[in-house]
């Protein structure tokens, strides 16, 4: 009995590997916030549960007759338990994430801490005989993983929160100490990284700046760029600032005092933790009403909630704008090509054209912007056509690239209305045959099913091909799409990107081009 209690012991804890696994990878994409995480698990219970349709089944297989003996209960269990560990080691072997699980410090906290209490839980069948608990523990391995992510993520949050704490400290009082440092704060719904990076390269024609990397946009993303990157040598540092609920931007100012902020949009995006679109407005403004006396704001006026902003405080404001002319910067006679794009600047003292690698109206305003603070810097007009002209594409945001001879327009981090829409517009621009590939946007709260549904409308003479991926959250696109008259024999609905890639390349020519639109995590893509 004592060989065959160890077995399953040892069992038990080789089967809750997968599920365990899992949990935590959804905590992370679920941004470590438990509520956000219980939300997640609601809404994807039922295709959790169908996953788990075969496991439970053999689970099930353990409720047998009272009349057994404790004995051949025990074994059953075993060979359940053997027959559980085969099957999820095999669909782990089979699985292709978007975004695996990142083992940063703190998911090795959490997994000591799962481990830990699940040996307490399944060191239970050395002391209790009931058939039942063995069956009892054997349903655990599958189900409980998930619920203990609630006990983890209350235990461990206490701890992170104190350690993170420590390094905040530690980067404010490094970014109070370099006195002369020009800190410039960006944030909006969308195009805040996109921003970042053209104003790097523009404002690095004078000043040696430093920016956040890649899209470390929150209070430990900055803190880890000021700690580890920031230098004396440095005359500009360049602050991406995100902001998915109340409160984040206002933070983040407190925490850097950018002297130059800049909005670049602001639109439904985070309405799931916003609540509304008054607090995304209001909560993005913040970056211009927390600037100092002497600060500047920068602002795109396309934008009509920022447009029709009533600033609280008299601070010094430059604008920007394509559709907007009553501007400080206003771009015109735009024209896309394979190779970018050209566009003229008018201003005060008059017209410059300018040449880019970029693509999309909305890297054009990204651009203006840069010019908007380039020009407040005392940048020549000189250099900052040279380094537009130079700018590299941002990744994955309408970054053209080749791949297999083909032509993709990758647009994977946009997952915003207007980004979309800017995307296929540029599409519609391209010669051949038009596809799009895309699972659609999500976090948009109550809105999010409409704003799908007009994002399908759109694609009517902008694309021929359409492949969406993921049937459920696909559905307003599709419906979309069959509202607006899309010939619908070209619509093909996958369950994966792998399955999408094969369409491509078994249809795709070298004439055509493919927007690729969106690139959902594990958590949200299905």
């Amino acid at each position: 009995m004592n060989i065959l209690k160890i077995l399953y012991f040892g069992l038990l804890l080789v089967a809750t590997l997968v599920p365990a696994k899992h949990a935590l990878h959804m905590f992370q994409q679920n941004r470590y916030e438990l509520k956000r995480y219980f939300h997640w698990l609601i809404e994807n219970f039922a295709r959790a549960a169908k996953r788990g349709v075969l496991p439970l089944l053999i689970i099930l297989v353990t409720l047998i007759p009272a009349i057994i003996t404790p004995r051949t209960a025990l074994v059953i269990c075993v060979i359940m338990a053997a027959l559980l560990v085969g099957y999820e080691i095999g669909k782990e072997r089979e699985a292709q994430y978007i975004k695996p699980l990142v083992y940063t410090g703190r998911v090795k906290r959490q997994i000591v801490l799962m481990a830990i209490l699940c040996i307490l839980i399944y060191s239970s069948v050395f002391f209790y005989d009931e058939k039942y608990l063995n069956w009892g523990v054997l349903a655990f391995t599958y189900i409980g993983p998930w619920l203990l992510m609630f006990v983890v993520g209350a235990i461990t949050s206490p701890i992170e929160h104190g350690v993170q704490n420590w390094y905040l400290k530690d980067a404010k009082k490094k970014l109070d100490a370099h006195n002369n440092l020009i800190k410039i704060g960006i944030t909006g719904s969308y195009g805040k990284t996109s921003t970042k990076n053209v104003m790097q390269a523009v404002l690095s024609e004078k000043y040696n700046t430093l920016m956040t990397p890649a899209s470390f946009n929150t209070p430990m993303g900055i803190t880890k760029t000021v700690r580890e990157l920031l230098k004396p040598i440095h005359q500009v540092f360049i602050c991406e600032m995100g902001a998915d609920k109340v409160g984040d931007i206002t933070e983040l100012m407190e925490f850097v005092h950018p002297s130059v902020g800049i909005v670049t949009s602001i639109g439904p995006q985070h309405l799931a933790t916003f609540g509304s679109q008054e607090n995304i407005t209001r909560e993005k403004m913040q970056m211009i009403e927390r600037l100092p006396e002497n600060g500047v704001g920068v602002l795109n006026y396309d934008n009509e909630l920022i447009r029709n902003y009533k600033l609280t405080r008299n601070i010094p404001i430059i604008t920007y704008g394509i559709k907007s002319q009553d501007v400080d910067y206003h771009a015109e006679n735009i024209k896309y090509s394979e190779n970018g794009t050209k566009f003229t600047v008018c201003h005060e003292d008059g017209r410059v054209d300018f040449d880019t690698k970029l693509l999309g109206k909305l890297n054009i305003l990204n651009i203006l912007s840069s010019i908007a603070v380039a020009r407040h810097l005392g940048i020549s007009w000189a250099l900052i056509q040279r380094a537009v002209k130079e700018v590299k594409q941002v990744e994955h945001r309408l970054e053209i690239k080749k791949i297999n001879g083909l032509t993709f327009i990758d647009d994977a981090f946009n997952a915003n209305p207007s980004g979309a829409k800017t995307a296929l517009n540029v599409l519609s621009e391209m010669p051949g045959k038009r596809y799009i590939v895309t699972p659609g946007m999500i976090d948009l709260g109550p809105q999010q099913a409409t704003i799908n549904r007009t994002f399908g409308t759109q694609m009517l003479g902008k694309v021929d091909e359409v492949i969406l991926v993921g049937a459920d959250q696909v559905q307003p696109i599709y419906e979309g799409l069959e509202e607006s008259g899309f010939d619908m024999d070209h619509v093909k609905v996958v369950s994966s990107v792998k399955e999408a890639f094969a369409i491509i390349w078994a249809h795709a020519t070298k004439e055509d081009t493919i927007l690729l639109e969106n690139d959902l995590p594990d958590a949200f893509s299905h």
